[in-house]
């Protein structure tokens, strides 16, 4: 199903709600406010009502509640709330808003190259840019299929897959361009990551304690046998077949055999965990609510837990160029150190 603005397949699901979505994506639990835009699908009637929006510049916008966030050779992008996307070409020392034709919230941002980009949100929005973010395009919208999308990943240039409520699982071809329906098989399942280990395998983390894996950049996939029952939120692969799955309550698992088996590890907080990243120096950085950071330096054997002051939630960690690192949230964009996050811990 090419789901260009212009191909809208009629058989297409829509009005989708049911009382599962009370086990919600990172960004739902993050503020309250979010629950209610999934139930009432933000107050947008039409996708053609969608398609006749911007985003409205905000001088507090970096303050604002930010979802995903990527780093580029020059510059640091991030999205969230209303349609706010920032960009900072310094580090992150200073931010920029961006217009862009929503105000849906935007939950995930992903490159395929310094200037070709897609990020995707509630309303079934996909945003295109072919200029590092400086200007973004309505590939797609469908407020009322009341179906967000919570995460995108491109293979290459050309290959991508965005992913996200009630199974929903979408292709590219074109770099982004246009995006075809595949379902999971028949799963409804929310699906909320996607991450790709350094020898080409992809992880899906996803509700209720599914698990999946792919060996053929998301053509097929197969699903793990998961050791919980529990919502993943975020999956981050290390090296060769190790691969961690994490999510609700503080609960991480470890795999050193490609989700074959699995050990759990203490992590010291019951903090929802929604995302991680693996440094250029092999430190393992997993990041959640309530302001949880948890640190490894062994591979993700063992973590120590870092409650940031404020306990707000934290949404996603990214490294930058520089070796800093971006935290996004509740909080808007925070840049900092390993030193600074484990001296400022609670």
């Amino acid at each position: 199903m090419d789901i260009t603005p212009s191909g809208i397949d009629p058989a297409r699901r829509t009005g989708r709600f049911e009382i599962r979505y009370w086990n919600p994506c990172p960004w739902a639990v993050i503020a309250a406010l979010l629950v209610v835009a999934l139930a009432l699908g933000t107050g947008i009637a039409t996708a053609q009502d969608a398609d006749e929006e911007v985003s409205v510049i905000a001088p507090l916008a970096s303050r604002s509640l930010i979802l995903d966030a990527v780093a580029l050779a020059d510059r640091l992008v991030a999205v969230g709330e209303r349609g706010h996307v920032l960009i900072s070409e310094d580090g992150g020392a200073s931010w920029r808003q961006v217009e862009v034709p929503t105000k849906a919230m935007l939950t995930a941002v992903a490159f395929v190259d310094n200037q070709v980009g897609v990020a995707v949100g509630h309303d079934s929005v996909i945003l295109r840019t072919t200029d590092g973010g400086e200007t973004w395009s309505l590939v797609y919208s469908a407020p009322e299929d009341e179906s967000p999308f919570f995460d995108v990943w491109f293979a290459d240039a050309d290959n991508g897959i965005a992913v996200g409520a009630y199974g929903s699982h979408y292709s590219t071809v074109d770099g982004g361009m246009t995006w075809d329906f595949e379902p999971l098989g028949d799963t409804d399942w929310h699906l909320h990551e996607i991450s790709r280990a350094d020898n080409g395998r992809l992880y899906m983390a996803a509700e209720a304690g599914m698990a999946y894996r792919s060996d053929d950049d998301g053509a097929t996939w197969t699903e793990l046998p998961s050791p919980y029952e529990g919502s993943y939120f975020g999956v981050l692969p290390l090296d060769g077949d190790t691969v961690l799955f994490f999510g609700l309550r503080g609960h991480l698992f470890r795999s050193e055999d490609a989700g074959e088996d699995w050990q759990e590890i203490p992590t010291g907080t019951e903090a929802l965990l929604t995302n991680g990243v693996r440094l250029a120096d092999g430190t393992v950085v997993v990041v959640g609510l309530g302001g949880a950071v948890l640190i490894s330096t062994d591979g993700g054997r063992t973590f120590s837990f870092h409650q940031q002051p404020g306990r707000r939630g934290i949404s996603a960690v990214v490294e930058t160029a520089n070796g800093s690192l971006l935290l996004v949230g509740e909080f808007g964009v925070r840049m900092a150190t390993i030193t600074e996050l484990t001296t400022a811990a609670d």
